[in-house]
């Protein structure tokens, strides 16, 4: 039995969609089979395509609305009008239909929650007060945020909105120094080879769940994949002392700039499932001993390079996360 990968059309409620298709196949019959995590990973490709296609909000967003608004998934449900468990079976990946997605997206509007809060009479008395009370604070700060800068766009993105560049994640800035923590104190590489470490763990990550870690956009550049905008996104981690930066001189003349650890940060591993630190551990084993040039060269053997590198130091799709060959 060997896997094998292959573009295939599936189809999804009357809609076809090319994804990479996941099977094995016997040597000897040549007969394919798959097995449950393989289904699972065939069809969180098709669910992705088909909320990207239809602009439908993600498992990740729909969390994060109810968590804004402190609201368990059961009242969710009842004030937007759901079957009991609904809104808790989108959280988890079931794709909602296009009315209830509209339903969830008209939500995120704190004023228009209100609306459908008092319209559906969930809540009452001292508890429709609190939670009325919670959404009028988010509107004021929505208000003073309009004139502040946002540096967590600026550096992951101002266009980074969710998709296949992002890993169907979205954009997490904190995940994203917590990964640069976790490697520093694991590794204590240079800034090529950390490049490299946070480009595998997204990737290998969407490879096995259809999402990435941090949601973060990569380029393919000379010495090979890095997160777009690295440089602002390693000063901003040693600014904030997640990190120490160090300079060193060669005697080529040269110099390098290694990660070492702030003793008073410790990596934070609550804010990762299980998937993302078993990730994070796989590429640690993978890689804690190359150096930095053979993780370079290791890193232009993958077809996530040289294709988007050729193609003019384009953007890198998290498809080619399917195609990983070193690791």
């Amino acid at each position: 039995m060997i896997l094998q990968k292959e573009k295939r059309v599936i189809v999804f409620r009357k809609e076809e969609f090319t994804v990479i298709h996941h099977n094995f196949k016997c040597v000897d019959s040549n007969e394919q089979f798959t097995t449950t995590e393989l289904d699972e990973v065939n069809m969180l490709q098709v669910y992705n395509k088909y909320r990207e296609r239809h602009k439908l909000p993600y498992p990740e967003q729909i969390k994060e609305l109810r968590v804004r608004y402190n609201v368990p998934a059961i009242k969710m449900s009842e004030i937007l009008g759901f079957g009991a468990n609904m809104y808790r079976n989108y959280e988890n990946g079931e794709v909602p239909n296009e009315s209830n997605s509209r339903l969830i997206q008209l939500a995120q509007d704190p004023e228009k929650f209100k609306h459908l809060i008092t319209l559906s009479g969930v809540y009452s008395g001292d508890e429709e007060k609190n939670i009325l009370r919670h959404i009028d604070e988010l509107i004021e700060k929505e208000k003073q945020s309009i004139w502040s800068f946002n540096i967590e766009d600026y550096l992951l993105g101002f266009d980074s909105s969710i998709g296949i560049h992002t890993g169907y994640t979205l954009p997490n800035l904190e995940k994203l120094r917590e990964m640069i923590i976790y490697f520093t104190a694991t590794i204590r590489p240079w800034k090529t080879k950390m490049n490299k470490l946070l480009f595998y763990a997204d990737f290998v990550n969407f490879r096995k769940t259809c999402f990435s870690i941090s949601g973060t956009q990569y380029r393919a550049i000379d010495m090979g994949p890095v997160p777009n905008n690295f440089n602002s996104i390693f000063e901003f981690a040693a600014d904030h002392e997640d990190i120490n930066i160090q300079q060193k001189s060669f005697p080529s003349g040269a110099l390098g700039e290694q990660f070492l650890p702030n003793p008073e940060r410790k990596f934070n591993a609550e804010l990762f499932n299980e998937d993302e630190l078993a990730s994070l551990k796989e590429v640690e084993a993978k890689f804690k001993n190359t150096s930095v040039s053979n993780i370079i060269e290791t890193s232009h053997r993958e077809k996530a390079w040289y294709e988007n590198y050729q193609e003019g130091k384009k953007l890198i799709s998290y498809e080619y996360g399917f195609e990983l060959e070193t690791i």
